[in-house]
């Protein structure tokens, strides 16, 4: 069904087509595997909106591969593929709602489900009635989404592939289920599917005092669906909304059988004035309570338990009481979709082996700590080995005798290696598999560094430098670097985050502070970091940013080098002459190791490349034309 055709009534079918706003890989490999299990014909994700670059995302279709374009603007993106109309928003509260009222003006976009929590309520308001004003739909803010059965789902909505099969999501039901809540949306699913035959569409408003859409928006939506036979729902205490339901319940706009539960029925037990999560979720009045809205429902005529024990018994009455009069049929089950397991999950619980490309003797930064020579790199600095010590370990596999370390060792020692898989050492090993003799190897290495590896020390302390001389706030700098669309040097880290902190960064930073008279810098870094953080927990001070940042600090708290001789010093690249000198260390001890091992020629294996030619009629077309 295209767009165009597409009832007022319905959010989504087996043809709509999504942007998503942030690179959220989880979710989009999840929206996949969803649309996989219920057999799509093409995928929901139609291109990813990406402000820190364009360019392609490699995910998974099944068990193959396929490439997702992506876009830097909502505007470029909604121009490439303007049969796309939905948009699951991943922006932070910060920027959510300039990203929504963006997406709310493209013609093309047509609903907006918005992830982020902390929306101010003004804005929240606003981005509702804009939606409203153009015909619109805006799920959230806060929410988790929603999902049409079988159909389409909003990033992770329902959660796991395996919970997803067993509430039976990958196929439509006939119950139409609506809830503030998003945290309960995986049980209410699980429930109904145990009580009915399940969902047809379900969504989570969102628990802010002012959704975008209300529960009776999408409950009136599923009175016009012919395809929906009963409406569940759940509410909560505090606020009115639920009367809103309950007077087009009396009025006769609800027909359809309608289940109802509010919780919060054990607020009176609570001390006076408690808030639940939620925004909303505060009863100031005996009105607002979850008892007085229950009771409302009740003489409205919707099915109400007891307690939330009984919800989904009163589900089962509602459509035994459908299938006796015939309005709903059942019908013989599918055969149960069956997503391929993750190479990375296979090999780790053993179900699977697979020979290794190479062999590395020497370091190993497959843990959380890499090890040279089977010895972790924090023992290396606690006994304190010195240059000396790494050469010993890298390169000859033994240990030499201790020596006291200076901070320039102490650098040398943490960038001497990162195990086989970096790109200087990988370019290095397979040099050398070649044949080529030990300079021209190293040469290999050392021509992979630049700007995305080990070069970003010399930027980094040239931009941190200039920011704070400039007199910029930690929150000018930031917002000045994003104006202009540039990457903070010296910020991010692949796999190291908050919550996995980078041990070498909290060596070096340690260091300085017991020795260095002063890490003003360091300070200001730490600061911008506070802010990147809060962001994303990856966007870390990383090691090349903390050497750049701290060698600064040496120079200009020491007293032995003046302005300008630190101006040169940035300028000509002295510092990432120090990520070169000590990756050298371990770029001549992978050459070495593969020596010594007599390793032959490297060639890639095939079953890790993938081949994605264009087909004989598109090399055809391309020549006819």
């Amino acid at each position: 069904m295209s767009r165009a055709s597409k009832e007022n009534y319905v959010l989504f079918d087996r043809s709509t087509k999504a942007f998503v706003y942030g690179f959220q890989t989880n979710a989009i490999q999840r929206m996949l595997d969803f649309d996989y299990i219920c057999h799509r014909d093409s995928p929901s994700i139609a291109a990813i909106i990406n402000p820190s670059r364009a360019g392609i995302h490699k995910a998974f279709w099944g068990s193959k591969e396929i490439i997702l374009p992506m876009f830097r603007t909502i505007s470029l993106a909604a121009k490439a593929y303007p049969e796309a109309d939905v948009m699951v928003n991943f922006a932070s509260h910060r920027s959510a709602f300039d990203t929504s009222m963006e997406a709310l003006a493209e013609e093309s976009i047509r609903v907006v489900a918005i992830i982020a929590e902390g929306v101010p309520e003004r804005q929240a308001r606003i981005l509702g009635a804009t939606a409203r004003s153009k015909g619109k739909i805006v799920i959230g803010p806060a929410t988790v989404g929603g999902m049409t059965a079988g159909a389409f789902r909003i990033g992770n909505t329902a959660g796991t592939i395996e919970n997803i099969i067993a509430s039976k999501l990958y196929r439509p039901g006939c119950v139409g289920f609506v809830s503030k809540s998003g945290g309960m949306l995986n049980e209410a699913f699980n429930i109904i599917s145990r009580n009915s035959d399940g969902i047809y569409e379900g969504v989570a408003i969102g628990g802010d005092r002012y959704p975008g859409s209300t529960m009776l928006d999408h409950i009136m939506r599923y009175e016009e669906n012919p395809a929906i036979k009963m409406i569940a729902c759940l509410g909560e205490l505090g606020g009115e909304d639920e009367y809103r339901i309950i007077r087009a319940l009396q009025q006769g706009k609800i027909t359809k059988p309608l289940v109802a539960w509010v919780t919060g029925t054990c607020s009176p037990f609570l001390p006076a004035s408690v808030q639940f999560g939620h925004a909303g979720a505060k009863a100031d009045t005996e009105k607002e309570t979850a008892q007085a809205k229950n009771q409302a429902f009740r003489d409205a005529g919707a099915y109400v338990p007891s307690s939330f024990d009984g919800y989904g018994d009163e589900v089962r009455k509602v459509y035994e009481m459908l299938l006796a009069s015939g309005a709903v049929a059942k019908f013989e089950e599918p055969e149960v979709p069956r997503i391929p397991a993750d190479y990375s999950k296979a090999l780790a619980s053993g179900d699977i082996r697979k020979p290794t490309t190479f062999i590395c003797t020497i370091s190993d930064d497959s843990g959380d700590e890499v090890l040279y020579a089977g010895k972790r790199l924090s023992a290396v600095l606690q006994d304190r080995m010195g240059i000396g010590g790494v050469i010993g370990l890298l390169w000859f596999k033994r240990q030499l005798p201790d020596y006291a370390a200076k901070f320039i060792e102490l650098v040398l020692q943490i960038v001497a290696d990162h195990g086989p898989a970096v790109s200087g050492a990988h370019n290095a090993i397979v040099a050398s598999c070649a044949g080529k003799d030990l300079i021209s190897s190293l040469c290999s290495g050392l021509l992979t560094i630049g700007p995305r590896f080990g070069g970003a020390i010399d930027d980094a302390a040239r931009e941190f430098k200039h920011a704070r001389e400039a007199g910029l706030s930690p929150e000018q700098f930031v917002a000045d670097m994003k104006k202009k669309g540039i990457n903070i040097p010296g910020i991010g880290h692949k796999i190291k985050s908050t919550k996995n902190p980078d041990k070498r960064v909290q060596q070096l930073i340690s260091f300085a502070r017991a020795n260095f008279p002063s890490t003003d810098l360091l300070n200001y870094a730490l600061q911008v970091e506070q802010l990147t953080t809060a962001k994303k927990g990856n966007l870390i001070l990383n090691v090349d940013g903390c050497i750049g940042i701290l060698f600064l600090d040496l120079m200009t708290s020491c007293g032995a080098f003046k302005k300008e001789e630190i101006d040169e010093v940035v300028k000509l690249g002295y510092l990432n002459g120090l990520f070169a000198l000590g990756r050298s260390i371990g770029l001549i001890g992978h050459i070495l190791d593969q020596k010594r091992l007599g390793s032959r020629l490297y060639r890639h294996p095939t079953e890790d490349i993938a081949y994605m030619m264009p087909s004989e009629e598109e090399t055809s077309c391309s020549r006819t034309a």
